[in-house]
């Protein structure tokens, strides 16, 4: 059983003010914004690989290329931060951590975010960069979606998007600690309030109210959990035990199942929200290591001449499990 150790361990400054920082009504958004980006901007990323900045219609995003990296095995990652917060300078390690793990190229975005550019702003950006990468020439194939937190809705919900426009479909979707319910009816909001160190219920509200603007929060394009999950790819969630969102991954992967498709969620014992991103947790690299395996077994290697057997995949989802190792 992995056994939580994550309390007073965050991972730097700047995870402690990205997470842990309680919004209220008064909070000046953008200036706690621009305060947080400056932060990542100083701290220098120094891991393996190669970083490629790229303009998608105005849109800034850059290429993270570990040394290993499959060149048709692409994750197009859309960060956490409440749809009101993140950027790549906050985000490039842990996707580069990812990368690492799934043996790929990955794809960072900067999202227009709220409450300048609220829904479907970030939808339409997601939308936009998937397509671009089709026009790139890589296969549909070969792209996983991927995200953590608000992140992790936005795969789903960009999922949904392509599927109903007709657009050929990833290969698989991967979220961390999902928002896929922007109306807050999980139980978890509640039970787990005084345990979650990392989120507040204040918090998500402030951020849903900047994001939905006049938009309804069961819109499933702004809460996937209301949508459609009938032929989606496969999906793969994690999530912690102690986290406001629990139930936010639990229910939507219910819905994927009774939906049909393959869908495989764990439930980390003992940790919060997003704990992927604390580089100093064994457990962060014990989940980034299972969705590299993940991603690597539905996008297999390229070989020629011998036909290739894929690895085994994550089993299908038939309960929320609780991760072990």
């Amino acid at each position: 059983m992995i056994m939580p150790g994550w309390h007073g361990r965050f991972s730097s400054f700047l995870g402690r003010r990205l997470f842990v920082h309680r919004l209220t009504p008064e909070t000046k958004v953008v200036a706690l914004r621009q305060q947080l980006d400056r932060v990542a901007q100083r701290q220098r990323y120094r891991g393996p690989g190669e970083i490629t900045a790229v303009s998608i219609g105005g849109m800034q995003a850059e290429w993270i290329r570990p040394p290993k990296a499959e060149a048709h095995r692409v994750i197009l990652y859309f960060h956490g931060g409440g749809y009101c917060f993140g950027s790549r300078d906050i985000y490039r390690p842990m996707v580069a951590r990812l990368c690492v793990a799934a043996e790929a190229r990955g794809l960072l975005i900067d999202y227009r975010l709220a409450p300048e550019h609220p829904f479907p702003a970030a939808l339409d950006d997601a939308v936009s960069a998937y397509r671009w990468l089709l026009g790139q020439g890589i296969a549909p194939s070969g792209i996983v979606l991927a995200g953590d937190a608000a992140g992790g809705g936005l795969a789903i919900a960009t999922a949904m998007a392509l599927r109903d426009g007709g657009a050929p479909l990833p290969r698989a979707i991967v979220t961390m600690s999902p928002w896929a319910d922007l109306a807050f009816t999980g139980w978890s909001m509640l039970t787990n309030a005084k345990r979650d160190s990392v989120l507040t219920w204040e918090t998500l509200a402030v951020c849903a109210r900047h994001y939905l603007r006049n938009t309804l929060p069961t819109n499933p394009f702004a809460s996937p959990f209301y949508g459609n999950f009938k032929g989606l790819p496969p999906l793969l969630i994690h999530a912690g035990s102690e986290e406001l969102l629990k139930d936010d991954a639990t229910r939507i992967a219910e819905k994927a199942e009774a939906a049909g498709c393959d869908v495989s969620c764990e439930i980390w014992d003992g940790m919060p929200h997003a704990f992927q991103y604390f580089s100093d947790l064994k457990e962060a690299m014990g989940s980034l290591d299972r969705i590299g395996f993940f991603i690597r077994s539905r996008v297999p290697v390229i070989t020629t001449g011998a036909p290739h057997t894929p690895r085994p995949s994550v089993s299908p989802f038939r309960r929320p499990q609780t991760a072990t190792g």
